[in-house]
């Protein structure tokens, strides 16, 4: 594990919806693939006895702190694969096996100080969402979609304002032109206000541009997680693109926009949302590579949309920063390291190690 002297872990998640079939595990921030699932981690091992996992804990990021903290970023994640959200530090138990130890020893969550930490957790989640406002949108069903996205943002946005939570919206007709509506903001309010000033004029060509679209929006993403990447920062984006309809511009090719998603940053999320009867659901959901969602008419707008807005929080929320003092001191050398999570009737857990050097005491 590397030795940071770092105070505060950076984390960033973005954002996530009901899945059409779609893998939802995409989002894997700093996962070393070479492990798998498991991210960075690896099975507990055999004499601990845990039998099989119910929930899975996907190592994202490990470091120490001196005088004797360890610091765990990992995501949670049902055999499904699905996010699990909302867990305390008293649902976990940490085990450690030193240099003399035949197995783990569970180390107390009082005398380790043992939490999840929050306040440790710095957030850099941009979220672009991307709206068709072609001919027939304008004409069918602006006035749904306008509530939908004003949903939407209300619901994803955080209701204390963050600069680590900013959304961008864009929208496309059939111009080969990604238009912006409103730039990067942490304020909902400011991107409320722009959905409401969407007026049925703002298009000057009523095709539908959609390859081009997605083109172009995975370039913003991918020159987002670049910029807002660092050695102490971990940064995603997420594109969220809603469209009634299918590609009519033939600007581009399909087999080019799906390409561009499949080899897009691991850090990007894709989600499509689909109107009506007129899209093409393979399509979307290839586009959509994280998860695709249908609404089967304008009515179905808003709670489509409030059902991709639970998701992101659900995705957000199933990120830990686990952390605890170890009684390990200086040259006690490495030492292996469980973390076992018990929701209900699940389990799960994952191994990793720590080196305790110029470990002393003092930690809280």
């Amino acid at each position: 594990m590397i030795n940071y002297t770092k105070s505060v872990l950076c984390l960033l998640v973005l954002s996530l919806i009901f899945s059409c079939g779609n893998a939802d595990d995409d989002v894997n921030f700093q996962l070393n693939e070479g492990n798998g699932e498991l991210g960075k981690g690896k099975e507990p091992d055999d004499c601990l006895n845990f039998g099989e996992s119910d929930l899975i804990l996907s190592i994202q990021d490990e470091y120490t702190t001196l005088p004797g903290k360890v610091s765990i970023l990992f995501k949670v994640s049902d055999s499904d694969g699905n996010p699990v959200a909302g867990l305390t530090a008293d649902k976990f138990t940490i085990y450690e096996q030193g240099r003399n130890d035949d197995c783990f020893k569970t180390i107390s969550s009082s005398e380790s100080f043992a939490r999840i930490s929050p306040n440790s957790q710095v957030f850099s989640n941009n979220t672009l969402l991307v709206l068709d406002l072609s001919n027939s949108v304008l004409q069918g069903s602006l006035a749904e979609l306008k509530n939908a996205a004003t949903s939407f943002v209300n619901n994803v946005m955080p209701a204390t304002q963050s600069e680590s939570f900013k959304m961008a919206i864009y929208w496309f007709d059939g111009e080969d032109e990604l238009h912006l509506l409103n730039d990067l903001t942490s304020s909902a309010t400011e991107l409320t206000t722009a959905i409401d000033g969407i007026t049925e004029d703002i298009s000057n060509d009523p095709s539908t541009d959609l390859y081009g679209a997605v083109l172009k929006t995975t370039k913003k993403a991918e020159e987002l997680v670049k910029s807002t990447s660092s050695d102490d920062n971990i940064s995603a984006a997420s594109v969220v693109l809603f469209t009634d309809g299918t590609d009519q511009a033939s600007r581009y090719k399909e087999a080019d926009a799906i390409k561009v998603v499949e080899d897009a940053n691991r850090n990007i999320s894709f989600f499509t949302i689909g109107l009506g009867a007129e899209i093409d659901t393979q399509v979307l959901e290839s586009i959509g590579k994280t998860s695709s969602v249908v609404a089967a008419n304008a009515a179905e707008l808003e709670t489509t949309f409030n059902q991709i807005s639970a998701r992101v929080s659900e995705q957000a929320n199933s990120f830990y920063l686990f952390e605890y003092c170890t009684p390990k001191r200086d040259g006690s050398g490495e030492s292996n390291l469980v973390i076992r999570v018990i929701d209900g009737t699940k389990q799960g857990a994952v191994q990793t190690k720590f080196s305790a050097n110029d470990f002393t005491g003092g930690c809280e």
